[in-house]
């Protein structure tokens, strides 16, 4: 047996392999009418036909907590009951063909408001959808952006209670995960680095004032999900600018990610998501393959934190060394599910193993 195919447990909850599809938005919500925000037939299909493929957890894309907290306009929501329902025959089916159902709930921050990819992907205002970012400093992302509105601190506990009312729909929706959205430059990394927080108050400044709104997102989220099922939270690992602690105005850093880690596990969160990047328009990032695994082992080795390592993993046999070595308890494929959503098949039958497939596909064996 691959650790790669290895059963792991979180809490009660039990995952039949660590093969897991990474949250990768679709951008493919109605933006208008009763129904934004809303999952449909695309994104049942999209997510259906990866569980049919294999992979042992799924975690929806970065669904919004609130209007304003989507990154553009056709993203999935969880603000509304309409939203939940649709949810119920998605959260359903995955489990149907035993994979956990999980999803990620976040806050796009200054990021958002955007285009939808196909079409540029720049700001958009009010006469396309669009809206005025929020964020906790006045600061564009990069030029040519929406100079956002400072969050209030009474903003700040809105957006709190918006995670948890979105945490417990989530719960009502059918979902056995929930992640909190800490990552690529949106909300809830801006508070923790100083290249976009720049508050003076107690949201800002030291580590303890720019990590206080996360972990009261994460406080307000365990506070509602069940004792006995995971909180995941995805973090940048770094912003990919100064590694200098002197610097401290630059960014976000592996250090301060390690420390962090630790502050979540006492908080209850149970794995961390090794991410990087996505909060400096000018960092310089050297993308290549496995880049962000070092980042997700030094996490598992320096603390109790269990992790998952995502970017750029696309080969069996290096997936199965990362586990097997133990950079990482699972890996998150994000672009290469895209390519085959049937990889773990694949995969599994690469390393040698019978593969977990549907009694309809057996005949493909």
């Amino acid at each position: 047996m691959s650790a790669l195919f290895e059963s792991y447990t979180l809490r009660s909850l039990t995952f039949p392999n660590r093969v897991w599809m990474a949250p990768m938005c679709q951008y493919s919500a109605d933006i208008d009418g009763l129904d934004v925000g809303v999952p449909n037939d695309w994104h049942f299909a999209h997510l259906a036909s990866r569980a049919v493929g294999g992979a042992g957890l799924i975690l929806v894309e970065a669904t919004a907590v609130s209007p304003e907290g989507r990154i553009s306009p056709g993203d999935l929501g969880l603000w509304n009951e309409r939203q939940r329902e649709a949810f119920l025959r998605i959260t359903a089916f995955l489990e149907s063909q035993g994979t956990v159902p999980g999803i990620q709930l976040g806050h796009a921050g200054r990021k958002a408001s955007t285009d939808l990819p196909w079409n540029g992907g720049g700001p958009v205002g009010p006469e396309a959808n669009g809206w005025t970012p929020v964020a906790p400093s006045a600061l564009p992302f990069a030029d040519g952006h929406i100079a956002p509105d400072e969050l209030t601190v009474a903003d700040i506990r809105r957006v709190v209670r918006d995670f948890a009312a979105s945490a417990e729909r989530a719960l009502a929706a059918g979902f056995k995960v929930v992640e909190v959205h800490g990552a690529h430059g949106y909300l809830v990394n801006e508070f923790l680095s100083p290249h976009s927080n720049r508050r003076t108050d107690e949201y800002g400044g030291s580590f303890e004032n720019r990590t206080r709104f996360a972990l009261e997102v994460v406080d307000a989220v365990r506070g509602v999900w069940p004792e006995e099922l995971p909180v995941f939270f995805r973090i940048s690992a770094t912003d990919w600018l100064t590694e200098d602690p002197a610097d401290d105005r630059e960014g976000w850093t592996a250090d301060e990610t390690v420390r962090f880690a630790k502050e979540l596990l006492a908080h209850g969160v149970d794995l961390m998501d090794v991410s990087t990047g996505g909060n400096a328009s000018q960092a310089v990032i050297p993308v290549g393959p496995g880049y962000q695994v070092p980042f997700a082992a030094r996490v598992r080795g320096e603390t109790d934190m269990a992790v998952a390592a995502v970017g750029l993993i696309t080969d069996p046999e290096q997936a199965a060394e990362i586990v097997a070595s133990g950079q990482a308890d699972a890996v998150l494929l994000g672009r290469e599910l895209l390519r085959n959503p049937y990889w773990p098949i694949t995969a599994a039958a690469a390393l040698g193993l019978e593969p977990r497939r549907p009694d309809q596909y057996h005949r493909a064996g």
